[in-house]
């Protein structure tokens, strides 16, 4: 009955993801630029504890943002997980307020163990979001009419993996995700001049289809230090490549014209590395450094679109008591907090746009009589802009995961 349950709640969860791919999760007008606002790939347990990931191994949570970790898992484990995020956005622009509420799919995946020394893992996440209308209004003047000039994007990119982990030796493992990236990004510029005859309105919408693939790399190395103490380093690696495309630009005006171009759009060479330390299996203290070469990038024809991009994240996750009677010792309290410089600049501009930082926490619940987890982290995040042009946010997000971990793979006795 338990397994069944389970299934009905991960296809519940498949058609939810199904769902939420194809909706606006942004109001944020950074994200204007590249592919827009770079989604955080953590999943629940990572997430509350300031995204850190690179040398994290949990049997009983998934982690794709190493491959190495799937190792992890033992023989008897199916894992399955989902997660999504509820945010309140305030922005701020010279004075000017404007407050936003979205949702967001975050994660779907699932992860078993096919021998003792090879884990795999397969799941859809998101890898960006677009979704912004910006419009400015100017009164006519000797030079020009009234007219008011209107931006508007949606779309994002997304990812389907399979990972594929090993561990050639007792403390070794190494592992690769291959990804199917996908997605569909709509930008529309207009000016409209709704009191002149003498001038006409224009538009042009420029129309990006991604649709390539992908590989990432991880590897982790566990020390043991007596019975109650390890540490575990890891380590990623992703390569740069142009991402395949079909790009137009159809412009509006007395007629219309659609014309196909052809675009350079591609992601970087990207490095991280980590460390965890863990006591007694109760106590877990990281933290990992990431890097991606944002500047070395081709994007829509222009080099040195965008910034590198670094980020730095520390976390720890505290359970009281491992064999407790009560429900309250059996909890996991996380913390944690980051620090990044995203990878959008201002058009026009070399500057750098923003910069990022965030504080984490959130509990891992356990599902009673079942090893399942329900992961809740509540996150604060301040947008910083950098130049007189950039606009501040400040953002409230409270996200939920539901790991489904059940011993589905041994075989029960009946007498």
């Amino acid at each position: 009955m338990v397994g069944f349950k389970h299934t009905i709640c991960a296809l519940l969860l498949t058609v939810f993801a199904g769902v939420a791919v194809a909706q606006n999760n942004t109001n944020s007008p950074y994200t204007r630029y590249g592919y827009g606002d770079l989604v955080d790939p953590s999943f629940g347990n990572s997430k509350a504890m300031g995204g850190i990931a690179y040398g994290l191994r949990d049997g009983s949570q998934i982690n794709p943002l190493n491959p190495a970790s799937y190792t992890a898992i033992d023989s008897l484990t199916f894992l399955f997980e989902g997660g999504f995020s509820l945010q309140n956005a305030n922005m701020n622009l010279n004075g000017i307020k404007l407050n936003a509420k979205n949702s967001s799919f975050d994660y779907l995946a699932m992860q078993f163990r096919l021998q003792k020394w090879m884990g795999m893992s397969i799941g859809l996440l998101p890898y960006s979001n677009v979704g912004y209308s910006l419009s400015q209004s100017t009164v006519a003047n000797e030079t020009q009419p009234d007219n008011t000039k209107a931006f508007t994007g949606d779309g994002g990119l997304h990812q389907v993996y399979v990972g594929l982990a090993v561990k050639p030796f007792k403390n070794l493992s190494v592992g690769a995700n291959v990804s199917y990236f996908w997605g569909e990004i709509n930008r529309t510029a207009a000016i409209y001049y709704p009191s002149s005859s003498a001038a006409y309105s224009f538009s042009e919408l420029t129309h990006m289809a991604v649709h390539d693939y992908k590989i990432d790399f991880g590897a982790q190395y566990t020390q043991d230090f007596g019975k109650k103490h390890s540490v575990t380093l890891g380590v990623v690696f992703s390569p740069e490549q142009n991402l395949s495309n079909d790009t137009y630009i159809q412009t509006t005006s007395s007629s219309v014209v659609k014309r196909d171009t052809a675009v350079t759009a591609g992601i970087p060479n990207s490095f991280g590395f980590g460390m965890t330390y863990n006591y007694d299996k109760r106590l877990t203290v990281g933290f990992d450094y990431s890097l991606q070469k944002w500047g070395d990038v081709s994007y829509m024809n222009q080099s040195h679109a965008f910034c590198d991009r670094t980020r730095i994240s520390v976390g720890a996750e505290y359970l009281p008591n491992l064999l407790g009677k009560t429900y309250l010792s059996h909890i996991k309290y996380r913390l944690g907090g980051y620090y990044t410089t995203p990878y959008y600049k201002l058009q026009g501009s070399n500057e750098r746009a923003s910069r990022e930082y965030g504080v984490t926490a959130g509990f891992g619940l356990p599902v009673p009589r079942s090893r399942s987890i329900i992961s809740v982290t509540a996150q604060f995040v301040r947008v910083e802009g950098l130049v007189p042009a950039a606009v501040s946010e400040n953002i409230v997000r409270l996200s939920v995961g539901l790991t489904f971990n059940e011993r589905w793979f041994f075989k029960r006795r009946v007498d």
